[in-house]
């Protein structure tokens, strides 16, 4: 009792996420434990749990009493009366019973007053009121309702051929308020007469619904029609034009006079009537062949009628029976149109029986709905609780609390959607403010709330426990301060300044080409970007003649002589002479996408170059670089084209990014050092580099600029995630292919939260990834109906490692139905199994692993680190997505 109550206190007032109730659960295993070891029923705990808490509170207010019977507020709250009235071998009797959990059947009933119809009547009770009363039978009638009522749903029956017990799917609704003046002893008579009333009801319904199935259902053979439609289809033959010839007359009339026999007509035919003059022209010498023509010969003529028309038939006789149909079929739609709505009145009368003022005194409130989801014998259990002071329900699902609607409280308790269903509903006397309000403090007359409404002892126990919550967080905190503290003084350690720019590192981001400059220490004197801006306008107001015709004292300067002379051929561009120092060239970067566009700006601008100087150079090949990158961004390509993988700037145009996040980049790649392959591209990566260190410190946000780039990094590693998990998903090799699929989605759906074309189609990952699981759990499930021991084994730790992880991955977002059905089939397919005989071994392990599989849980569950990824090259990384996206093309989507 004592760790119920401190469970109980810290619910109220704890500062933790959740509350961990192990202690006070192993005390209720240890006192609830049964002779055989076997897991406890959920109806049959709580019957424990409630007997032993009333034991306990009966033990306490023994204690305590002080010449007064002592009061058990379990008994105060949870249980109440009722009368037994029936007979019994033809002898009367009344008994007068306490109950707690009242318990109702659910199989063959639709909602929850027809399972209290049902368990409130039990037997043949006509003659119970008589003075002859022959026939055994009784009726319950409350006569004490508790503050608290609950209704335990009995979801389970006994297979008799299986030998084992079975849940109960149908669905059943039940109101949230519930009216229950019906089942109270002191309304007996007036129920009584309203009970007998709807079942003369139901019988006249019953004649009424067996006419109108008549006329819907008309006919003596195996197939039935509407009576209405049959008479239709009548009038209308009649009203057809009238033929004066047998259509197969017709047909014969019509066929080409060419001594061809009728297909349809049998040899045995023409040997018993012998030649015709009419059938067999005797001009014709030799018979010719039947030629099937299935597109001329078999022609409907224009002249034969499109349906079936009576050929003999005077207009007298057509208007008589025109007249005869008309009038029936207008008497068949009014006696169907009566009846449907004799039946529709009746229906509401009888939902109406109970609705007047003397029957609604008694309401109770739907407070908490207890669901079961899974099969008899394994599943997973979670509640919906209504919260009164905020007017909504509350889904508690292990240490997972979230807001829910009544709308979902169906979805999942009603039944007979998935193999989810309530077991268990708890009303609360609406009348019983007591129940629900706050309180409030004696003296100043405050609403209480929290830690306020507990009593001193458990107030103390959980500010004790707040109080190591917040250590906890505090030597947490110091934890994670001391590591980044860590990692700033070695970032911050001084490195000696190289002589030259040295080569790009391997774990550098590709898509900059180079290092970028982070070492803002100098205080520089002019605004970069603002200079960048000026010397754009001044090139475009003297327009691109002027520039070419102004003349140019720089001329080429001779290679030095520590320089090497090389040949590089440049995809899209051509190939080029290249000089550069020792060590200071990198053919890979050279290949990328973003120095093949540097390149061919700078060429483009070798006029300009040439007749106004590096400058004017740089300034028109970046805005030549710029323009184009901006069409690049502007354009839709198909998937395989993906501009954003070959240009970073592509990706900060298409999202939005601030424009001096896109100078800074631009100019990171202009001053790149691979650059100095010639005195003209050396030159304006020069002017690059001055221009970028003219940068003041407060004039770009680094820090802003960093997680600009880290993001762009973030969404290439997914698309290389993705790119990996669809190569191995086309090789089948589902489990290597899973958790790339996995990673690739999270990172990706990270990604889209901050922007549409921050990441990839998210459809298209969620279909894969799906597949992915529903191909594991068909190998699995074959695994496991192998029988053998060990390949039992490597099907469970494929559901285990694999697949049970990632259900809440498919849970979490209740908007995708596709994966919340693939989900129910991945159950469905273990499910199936119960009702199967296999080894007691297999039993067994069925047994322990479902529970796992049926945890409706969304809490994410933890996975093993990333796949590690390979290394890529800009331009190798397009070609191999781009080679994935058109496969992928080329293939069905499987409903994708």
């Amino acid at each position: 009792m004592r760790e119920l109550r401190y469970l109980f206190a810290l619910l109220v007032g704890s500062k933790r996420k959740y509350v961990d109730p192990s202690r006070a659960v192993e005390i209720l295993k240890d006192a609830f434990k049964s002779n055989d070891s076997q897991q406890q029923d959920v109806s049959e705990f709580t019957h424990k749990l409630l007997d032993w808490l009333e034991d306990a509170f009966q033990i306490k207010a023994e204690e305590e009493r002080d010449g007064e019977k002592p009061k058990n507020p379990m008994v105060e709250l949870f249980y109440g009366r009722f009368l037994a009235v029936g007979v019994l071998e033809g002898k009367k009797f009344e008994n007068t019973e306490m109950f707690g959990q009242y318990p109702l059947q659910v199989n063959g009933f639709k909602d929850l007053h027809e399972c209290l119809e049902a368990a409130m009547i039990e037997g043949e009770i006509e003659s119970l009121h008589s003075e002859n009363s022959a026939k055994s039978g009784q009726e319950h009638w409350f006569t004490e309702l508790p503050p608290v009522l609950t209704f335990e749903l009995s979801r389970f029956e006994f297979n008799q051929a299986l030998g084992r017990p079975e849940k109960i799917h149908n669905k059943l609704e039940f109101p949230p308020i519930l009216y229950l003046d019906r089942y109270m002893h002191k309304n007996r008579e007036i129920t009584r007469i309203k009970r007998d009333e709807i079942k003369r009801l139901k019988e006249y319904l019953t004649v009424l619904q067996q006419r109108l199935e008549r006329y819907l259902s008309y006919g003596s053979g195996p197939k039935r029609f509407p009576l209405v439609d049959v008479l239709q289809y009548a009038l209308e033959f009649a009203s057809s034009k009238p033929v004066c010839t047998s259509p197969v007359d017709d047909l014969g009339a019509s066929a080409p006079s060419s001594g061809t026999l009728p297909a349809q007509t049998s040899p045995s035919t023409i040997d018993q009537q012998g030649p015709s003059s009419s059938d067999v022209p005797s001009t014709s010498p030799v018979q010719r062949s039947v030629i099937h023509k299935p597109f001329t010969q078999s022609r409907i003529p224009p002249d034969l009628p499109m349906h079936p028309a009576p050929r003999h038939i005077t207009e007298e006789e057509l208007s008589v029976l025109e007249g005869c149909l008309h009038r029936w079929r207008t008497e068949v739609e009014n006696d169907t149109r009566d009846l449907q709505e004799s039946i529709s009145r009746i229906h509401r009368t009888i939902e109406l029986m109970y609705s007047d003022k003397t029957m609604v005194q008694v309401p109770y409130r739907l407070h908490a709905v207890l669901v079961h989801e899974g099969q008899a014998n394994a599943g997973h259990y979670w509640a919906y609780i209504y919260d009164h002071h905020q007017n909504r329900w509350m889904k508690y699902n292990d240490i997972s609390v979230t807001k829910s609607t009544w709308e979902e409280l169906e979805r999942d308790s009603f039944g007979g959607y998935r193999n989810a269903s309530a077991y268990c509903l708890m009303y609360i006397n609406d009348k019983e403010q007591y129940l629900i309000q706050e309180e409030f403090n004696k003296e100043t007359g405050q609403i209480l709330l929290g830690m306020d409404t507990l009593p001193s002892d458990l107030r103390d126990y959980v500010k004790e426990d707040n109080k190591r919550f917040e250590k906890e967080l505090e030597e947490w905190d110091a934890e994670l301060a001391q590591k980044a503290q860590q990692e700033k003084l070695l970032s911050q350690i001084p490195r000696a300044p190289a002589p030259s720019p040295a080569p790009v590192q391997a774990g550098e981001p590709e898509y900059l080409e180079q290092p970028s400059r982070t070492d803002l220490s100098k205080h520089l004197k002019e605004d970069s970007v603002q200079a960048i801006n000026k010397a754009l306008a001044e090139q475009e107001d003297r327009g691109p003649e002027a520039i070419m015709d102004t003349s140019s004292g720089n001329a080429p300067a001779p290679p030095a002589p520590n320089q090497r002379v090389v040949e590089v051929a440049i995809p899209d561009v051509g190939t080029f002479v290249i000089e550069s120092e020792e060590g200071g060239y990198d053919d890979e970067v050279m290949l990328t996408p973003n120095m093949q566009g540097i390149i061919m700006a700078i060429g483009k601008a070798r006029n300009v170059y040439d007749r106004c100087g590096p400058e004017a150079g740089f300034f028109k090949a970046i805005k030549l670089e710029y323009a184009r990158l901006l069409k690049l961004a502007q354009e839709d390509p198909p998937p395989e084209c993906d501009y954003r993988l070959r240009h970073a700037i592509v990706y900060f145009i298409q999202n939005q990014a601030p424009k001096k996040i896109i100078e800074r980049t631009l100019l990171e790649q202009f001053g790149d050092h691979n650059l100095s392959f010639d005195e003209r591209c050396r030159n304006i990566m020069k002017v690059a580099q001055a221009k970028l260190e003219m940068i003041k410190p407060d004039e770009v946000n680094m820090e802003e600029y960093e997680r600009w780039h880290q993001d762009y990094r973030n969404f290439r590693e997914t698309t290389m995630f993705l790119m990996v998990g669809l190569e191995f998903f086309q090789k089948k090799s589902y489990m290597e292919a899973l958790l790339y699929l996995i990673y690739a989605y999270q990172n990706n759906k990270e990604l889209l939260s901050k922007g549409p074309y921050r990441g990839h189609d998210e459809e298209l990952i969620s279909h894969y990834r799906r597949e992915c699981l529903l191909k594991l759990n068909e190998h699995a499930a074959a695994l496991f109906e192998s029988g053998d021991d060990q390949e039992v084994n490597n099907g469970l730790i494929i559901m285990n490692e694999l697949i049970v992880p990632c259900l809440p991955l498919l849970l979490v977002d209740e908007m995708e139905e596709k994966d919340i059905v693939a989900v129910e089939d991945m159950r469905n397919r273990w499910c199936s199994y119960l009702g199967q005989e296999m080894e007691p071994n297999l039993q067994e392990k069925l047994t322990d692993f479902l529970p796992k599989l049926l945890d409706c849980s969304t809490e994410i569950k933890g996975f093993n680190d990333p796949p590690k990824l390979p290394s890529y090259s800009t331009h190798e990384l397009c070609e191999r997505y781009a080679r994935i996206m058109m496969s992928l093309s080329r293939t069905p989507a499987d409903g994708r």
